[in-house]
């Protein structure tokens, strides 16, 4: 089973920057990391857990939630198994505790939750005003 690993979290006033590194290892389905789309998902306190960003098995193609987008960075190097997220002009609203996902093997839609197979255990990001 594909095992992720989140890090990179912390406080960070507004304005400022984190970059978030998602390390993944062993397989799923007899693929590894490389054949895995990645998403990275955020939950809110008191919130339901919602998309961040997207990225496909090649790093061709993202995707971005749009109260993100122009902020945040997704890419992933597949020779050291990590995806990461980029996150620039962070804002108070941004705080979360964010999760790696990895996409199973069919059905993937890169901003449904329900798609994803393996999880994070989160790392938790805190903006302050």
């Amino acid at each position: 089973q594909v095992q992720l690993v989140e890090s990179g979290g912390g406080l960070v006033q507004s304005g400022g920057s984190l970059r978030l590194s998602c390390a993944a290892s062993g397989r799923t389905s007899g693929r590894t990391f490389s054949s895995h789309a990645m998403g990275w998902f955020r939950q809110p306190p008191g919130k339901e857990r919602e998309f961040v960003a997207a990225i496909s098995w090649a790093g061709l193609n993202t995707y971005y939630a749009g109260s993100v987008k122009g902020r945040f960075t997704i890419s992933r190097d597949n020779a050291k198994n990590t995806v990461y997220l980029q996150m620039n002009s962070l804002k108070p609203e941004d705080t979360a505790v964010y999760y790696c996902a990895a996409a199973g093997g069919s059905g993937y839609v890169p901003a449904e939750s329900h798609t994803y197979d393996v999880w994070g255990q989160g790392t938790q990001v805190t903006v302050s005003s």
